[in-house]
């Protein structure tokens, strides 16, 4: 009897909502805990706007995602010292 041993190989879904690549090039807001624990675990997360992703890039380096911002600001304390993120 033989065993045969596959490659080891990541696999990751494309959770990413549309086609238009637009959550791509924005930051987005997420619960900070939940940002790294996920930053760690490589578990996704959902953003405020919907978007599902794995954090894995410096969010200064991009503009907020609009919708993000607006649903944030709708939050209770939301842009107020004491909000969170």
């Amino acid at each position: 009897m033989s065993t045969k041993i596959l490659p080891e190989s990541e696999v990751r879904p494309n959770l990413s909502h549309g086609d238009d690549g637009d959550h791509e090039r924005f930051s987005h807001y997420a619960d900070k805990n939940k940002i790294t624990e996920s930053m760690v675990s490589g578990t996704p997360i959902r953003a405020l706007c919907g978007k599902i992703w794995v954090p894995s890039r410096d969010p200064k380096k991009y503009p907020v995602c609009p919708e993000c911002k607006e649903i944030y600001e709708g939050l209770p304390m939301g842009g107020q010292p004491g909000g969170g993120k």
